[in-house]
């Protein structure tokens, strides 16, 4: 049975009334630590489904991302991050969706919600190396970008996350790339190493 939580809502979807709350937690909590400065935003579509594909370097990535783009997002997160009351309520408030990228059948709700979103217009926030990697960019996983590719026409984002101490705090940079627009006769694992290269590019590495 899926996991809907009120009637006429889909799994996983965020609640609006908390979008603000969350923005403001995410500032309180990051602010001491973080500097954040966002490039390349007017890239963004400003209407229609997109999807943005950042570097991972670290847990924080998620709401710094989430306070350098201008309109609220679904972000597509493994599920340990949903296993802790804590970070669960956060995450949902923020527009996660859990995936177990080793057994993706006991997330099958989340495949359909992340579909249904997209086809709804939505931002889609996919990490394409499914984990950590400080300072390199890691194997993507072509899974995710190869089921949207066969449904749906639509840009693929890059994104670069980078980190640097300065002073007290750390500068985390968010550069978002040029759109994406692949064929629709284009490989996934072509449109991947694209995607790849350019994230490593605005990532400096």
């Amino acid at each position: 049975m899926e996991n809907v939580g009120c009637k006429g809502m889909m799994p996983h979807e965020r609640k609006a009334s908390l979008i603000g709350l969350t923005r403001i937690v995410a500032k309180l909590c990051l602010f001491p630590f973080f500097k954040i400065e966002a490039r390349g935003q007017g890239l963004l579509p400003e209407r229609g489904a997109f999807v943005l594909l950042p570097k991972h370097q670290r847990w924080e990535d998620i709401p710094i991302l989430a306070l350098a783009t201008p309109s609220p997002l679904y972000y597509v997160a493994k599920y340990e991050l949903f296993t802790n009351p804590l970070s669960r309520w956060f995450m949902t408030a923020l527009g996660g969706i859990p995936l177990n990228r080793r057994r993706p059948l006991e997330t099958r709700d989340s495949i359909k919600s992340m579909v249904a979103f997209i086809e709804r217009g939505e931002g889609l926030v996919i990490f394409p190396e499914g984990t950590y990697y400080k300072n390199r960019v890691g194997p993507g996983q072509v899974g995710l970008i190869r089921m949207i590719h066969s449904r749906m026409s639509l840009p693929f984002i890059p994104v670069g996350i980078c980190y640097e101490r300065k002073g007290a705090r750390v500068r985390a940079r968010v550069t978002f790339g040029h759109p994406i627009h692949p064929d629709r006769s284009a490989d996934a694992g072509e449109i991947l190493g694209r995607i790849m290269r350019e994230i490593g590019r605005l990532s400096g590495l």
